[in-house]
């Protein structure tokens, strides 16, 4: 069973960095499949950030590339996004997901976390 957890502050200053780490249990972050992050703003759909491949390559959202990094600790099995500069409108709940590929539809999907930026 692929499981998959995500934590970090649920609460973010305005202007700083949020940081989520993925935690993986049941696969390994090297196997063949994507692993990814997405968010859901509230009243908002969900919106895909970026993915880092078994391969360690990142590709990112181009709406939130200039701010975003995606980065793993393989010997931990967790994948870690960061997000820089961050205003009220990246308040949302954060998701890690598994996909096969590119642009499909993840599997395996973590509970998810709240994050507010608020001051």
């Amino acid at each position: 069973q692929v499981q998959l957890q995500e934590s970090g502050p649920g609460l973010v200053n305005p202007s700083q960095t949020l940081s989520l780490l993925c935690s993986v249990s049941g696969d390994s972050i090297t196997a063949n499949y994507y692993w990814s992050w997405f968010r859901q703003p509230p009243g908002k759909g969900l919106e895909w950030i970026g993915d880092i491949p078994y391969t360690g390559s990142t590709y990112y959202s181009p709406s939130l590339e200039s701010r975003t990094s995606i980065s793993r600790d393989t010997d931990k099995n967790q994948f870690t996004l960061r997000l820089r500069s961050v205003t009220p409108e990246d308040t949302a709940v954060y998701y890690c997901a598994r996909r096969a590929a590119a642009g499909w539809a993840a599997d395996y999907w973590g509970q998810g976390t709240q994050v507010t930026v608020s001051s």
